[in-house]
């Protein structure tokens, strides 16, 4: 059963610069355009789990937070399920995604930010 972290709980872990991989599964032109400070792309798509093995190189225990657009999106509760499958032992689900983010009115990454 994947972990879910609040909004409140991911900034204070990006704030204190936790040790821990933040995913973000959505395609790489929503990623440009904007992503939650610190997150690393990995589109969830057929082949999810070989590019976030070649892309993120994350140990089976590390803590990793995926999320994608809502929690009305499915694409990071896909690759949460996808990671823990594989053996990841620390897979946490931010549900609320970019929309939570920005409803909380924190700042984003990339070109559109």
């Amino acid at each position: 059963m994947v972990k879910v972290i609040t909004t409140g709980e991911l900034k204070k872990k990006i704030d204190q610069g936790g040790d821990f991989y933040l995913v973000d599964v959505l395609l790489v032109n929503s990623y440009q355009a904007r992503h939650i400070p610190g997150a690393k792309n990995v589109p969830n798509e057929p082949g999810f789990l070989r590019e976030f093995e070649k892309k993120i190189g994350a140990p089976k225990d590390a803590e990793i937070i995926v999320y994608c657009s809502s929690e009305h999106c499915m694409a990071s509760a896909e690759a949460a399920n996808i990671l823990e499958e594989a053996g990841y032992t620390n897979v946490t689900h931010y549900k609320d995604g970019l929309a939570g983010w920005q409803n909380a009115g924190y700042k984003f990454e990339g070109e559109a930010a």
